[in-house]
């Protein structure tokens, strides 16, 4: 499962609370925590200021209280929980699976369990909205998919195409025929 985790882990970047306007970064990677600012002020004094940047191990991070608080501020109570429990070795495996592996996983789960899974985080949103988990999801649960059929659930997307019902699917691939011979008389006058 190690092999799932790249150097870096965790990533994410804000403006720290009014009134102030600095930019800051917290990254963590598989053995330490970054924490970057960068002062932003139209005060001539603060505008020579440098970055700054404190790198600590992630044992260290875990000890280091006053950071704590730093997160805690810029960035809020759950990104420091979630940093602290990277930094203790709690990894979302899940999460960091490749699509294709996921997208073969889900296409086993009922729809409601979909639904809720899309409800996770923006990534599973992505993924169970995803044409191509929908697709597999019609073409293990259909006897038979015509390329007629094919073409227009590429169209109409995957997903509507499943919850389409068989009568109104049975009308837009008649409208569909009727335009496409309409479109062959046009071509051969």
């Amino acid at each position: 499962m190690a092999s799932l985790l790249g150097e870096e882990v965790f990533e994410t970047r804000g403006q720290a609370p009014a009134p102030s306007k600095d930019f800051c970064q917290l990254l963590v990677t598989r053995r330490e925590v970054i924490f970057r600012w960068w002062k932003i002020s139209l005060r001539n004094e603060l505008r020579e200021s440098r970055p700054g940047e404190i790198k600590e191990s992630q044992k260290d991070f875990l000890d280091d209280s006053s950071l704590h608080i730093q997160i805690a501020i810029v960035f809020g109570a759950k990104v420091l929980e979630h940093v602290l429990n990277l930094c203790r070795g709690n990894y979302d495996f899940l999460e960091r699976l490749p699509v294709p592996l996921l997208l073969h996983i889900i296409s086993f789960l009922e729809l409601e369990d979909i639904a809720r899974l899309s409800q996770v985080s923006r990534r599973f949103e992505m993924i169970c909205n995803s044409n191509a988990l929908w697709e597999i999801i019609v073409e293990s649960l259909c006897d038979t998919i015509t390329p007629e059929m094919k073409e227009l659930a590429q169209e109409m997307g995957w997903k509507q195409f499943f919850f389409t019902n068989r009568l109104q699917l049975q009308l837009q691939l008649q409208r569909r025929r009727q335009k496409q011979d309409a479109q062959n008389k046009k071509v051969t006058e």
